[in-house]
């Protein structure tokens, strides 16, 4: 296997030089630089990742643990997570603890073992700072775990803002399906502001939560089939996401409740397939993109050793499409 000897005796510079040019490190002349880097393409020499990061204390990667990697919300966060990072000189670490709670506090100590400079935390199983020792920046989705930061979308306001619309379009018999609320997450903020926004106007809301597993599309089918077999005056709706807000639809079309015209539906993400859907989906859109652009920057700044901000909430915004 090359080494960096054998890169040095062919520039014919010292081992100390090679070292330097890897790591960027003190005043190497443009020439010499170029020599080095040439050496190593020709002798295919790939610098020890690992031994790097000890030399630097620093890996420039971040670690990423997230529910469910297969659910578009996630997968398009997880997207953006990727971009913002590379475009800082950092590499993505993903575990998906597919809900486990062993899986995440497992991924969490692999990730600390691999020296990773930080870690984007969506757990939604156990409180990780009590199962485990933090001792590097975290910042977790969607969750307020004591002593570390979060960041989210304004929950509060998303419940709030699709009471008002489906208030406005003069549904009267309200109801929300989303996952459990057993779940200690930030989410739950979404059902609990439809509630008293609906109340506070005289109206009672039905609720209905899906299993611990709430990222289960079969599940979102069920329970919407469940839903109108024991409630067909429902006329509005509110899906803690867009995948649930798709499977109340098809169930309302099999029923033969028609979208918008008998019921209300509004979902939550604005994810892609709430644009391909027939009808359009109603939705409250989470800026995907500033979420994973804020998470990176505030991780990053927390490696640096500067102070950041302990609560991240970034606005949400009603899009008004057919289903609503």
């Amino acid at each position: 296997m090359t080494t960096q000897k054998d890169v040095a005796e062919k520039a014919g510079v010292t081992v100390t030089t090679v070292s330097r040019v890897i790591n960027n490190r003190g005043y190497i002349a443009d020439e010499t630089r170029n020599k080095v880097f040439t050496v190593m393409e020709e002798l295919n020499y790939r610098p020890n990742a690992v031994a790097r990061s000890l030399t630097k204390q620093q890996s420039n990667v971040l670690g990423v643990i997230l529910p469910a990697v297969n659910h578009p919300f996630f997968s398009s966060l997880l997207s953006y997570l990727e971009e913002f990072a590379y475009q800082q000189d950092y590499k993505i670490m993903l575990c998906n603890s597919r809900l486990e709670a062993e899986k995440e506090k497992d991924y969490f100590n692999m990730l600390r073992a691999q020296q990773v400079d930080g870690i984007f935390l969506a757990s939604h199983t156990i409180d990780i700072a009590a199962e485990t020792k933090i001792d590097l920046p975290v910042i977790t989705f969607d969750r307020e775990i004591e002593g570390l930061p979060y960041i989210c979308a304004d929950n509060k306001k998303g419940g709030k803002l699709a009471a008002e619309h489906l208030l406005a379009r003069g549904a009267k018999k309200l109801a929300y399906i989303g996952g459990s609320l057993e779940l200690d997450l930030l989410s739950n903020q979404r059902y609990q502001s439809f509630k008293e926004k609906a109340e506070a106007a005289g109206f009672k809301v039905e609720n209905y939560q899906c299993q611990l597993d709430s990222f289960d599309r079969r599940e979102y089918q069920q329970l919407a089939a469940k839903i109108f077999s024991e409630n067909r005056e429902l006329d509005g709706i509110f899906a803690g996401s867009d995948l649930i807000a798709a499977a109340v639809i098809k169930q309302a079309q099999k029923n033969g409740i028609k979208v918008p015209e008998d019921l209300k539906v509004i979902g939550y993400d604005d994810l892609e397939l709430a644009r391909l859907y027939n009808p359009e989906i109603t939705t409250i859109r989470q800026p995907t993109a500033e979420i994973a652009r804020k998470a990176v920057g505030q991780l990053l700044k927390a490696v640096k050793g500067e102070e950041i901000n302990k609560k991240n909430i970034l606005d949400v915004e009603l899009i008004v499409r057919e289903s609503a």
